[in-house]
């Protein structure tokens, strides 16, 4: 299983799920969802923008779970 290393990334930049929502022009819901798991695909601008705003790589942003 992927998960998003989303809030752990905005806790180590000590930034809010609210300001990644207003620089990535997301809404919290949809933002929720992939922090949740509950979606099935992502576009690449969205992982882009995660990155840039993170401050991160795709491999920092990105877990895989091989165990669930």
């Amino acid at each position: 299983m992927i998960y998003f290393r989303i809030e752990e990334l905005l806790k180590k930049k000590k930034k809010s799920k609210y300001w990644l929502c207003q620089n990535m022009n997301i809404t919290s819901h949809n933002l929720n969802r992939v922090i949740h798991g509950e979606t099935t695909s992502i576009s690449f601008k969205y992982l882009e923008d995660l990155c840039k705003f993170l401050d991160c790589s795709i491999d920092e942003l990105i877990k895989i779970d091989k165990n669930a």
